[in-house]
């Protein structure tokens, strides 16, 4: 498993869980700084997507893209997968679209997450979440023609009203066919920590279902704090991935507390402290 940080690109979005403010080229110097194997990136859109700069700070810093995010279409503009306007929905598609080709550029996968939107109350569900399905099977069929898998995010009940635990949305990437067409989880242990009993067990099961349904985690602690700040048990986590063979990235999408440098060199410490055994 390789170690990420988040890097913010978006000034609307300053006060989310992300550790870098502060532009790329500071973002990512201080990911290598502080240890890290990748940086996982927040951009505007893809029209302003600094690949050219990015590639040179990849090299430079030794670092690697280990997905780039979408949420700035909901952000700004408030674009959802679910709309029910038709052309709102394909605008939204559109923007994601455009995200995954260049995220593909660096053999990185783009992130559904706030962009997956919420259905309009409880009766709407079901249609809402048969939007989502066929928008998803649009953008995996786009990401799979670069070789890549889809991140689908489930978020805690405050965020959407669709999918909440891993569970369930293993079960509907699954029953509409997401899975096999290359829809992967991104397990988000704040989010689980809302939404699930035991989040180590059900990383442990998800973990285990055919397909290797887990494509990326947020290791982000109970409070969305770096790991080790708040009351995740983080040894069971990492434990329960190791036993499921995921391979990729722990991504920490936390907030910058104490400090953007305090949370980076806590969440390099917890990792390297389960790494050590």
């Amino acid at each position: 498993m390789r170690s990420a940080i988040t890097i913010c690109l978006v000034p609307e979005a300053s006060g989310g869980p992300f550790v870098f403010h502060e532009g790329l080229a500071a973002g990512c110097r201080a990911a290598s700084a502080a240890g890290f194997d990748a940086v996982e990136i927040f951009p505007a859109d893809a029209h302003s997507f600094p690949a050219d700069e990015l590639r040179k700070l990849l090299v430079s810093e030794s670092l690697q893209l280990a997905a780039v995010g979408t949420g700035a279409g909901w952000v700004r503009q408030r674009l959802s997968l679910v709309a029910t306007d038709d052309g709102l929905r394909q605008q939204a598609v559109r923007f994601i679209g455009e995200i995954i080709d260049v995220a593909a550029e660096f053999g990185a996968p783009a992130i559904i997450g706030s962009m997956q939107g919420q259905a309009v109350n409880a009766a709407s569900r079901p249609a809402a979440l048969d939007r989502l399905a066929d928008s998803l099977a649009v953008l995996a069929t786009r990401a799979g023609r670069h070789g890549q898998s889809l991140l689908y995010e489930p978020l805690n009940r405050y965020e959407t009203n669709l999918l909440n635990d891993q569970r369930a949305a293993a079960e509907f990437l699954q029953s509409r066919g997401l899975a096999e067409a290359g829809v992967k989880l991104l397990c988000d242990l704040f989010h689980m920590n809302i939404e699930e009993a035991a989040p180590a067990e059900t990383l442990r099961e998800v973990g285990s279902l055919p397909g290797n349904l887990i494509g990326h985690v947020h290791w982000a602690d109970s409070n969305r704090r770096a790991m080790g700040l708040g009351h995740t048990d983080a040894r069971a986590a990492y434990a329960a991935l190791q036993t499921s063979g995921y391979e990729g990235s722990l991504a920490a999408e936390v907030f910058p507390l104490p400090s953007a440098d305090e949370a980076a060199r806590q969440t390099i410490a917890s990792l390297k402290k389960l790494a050590a055994g």
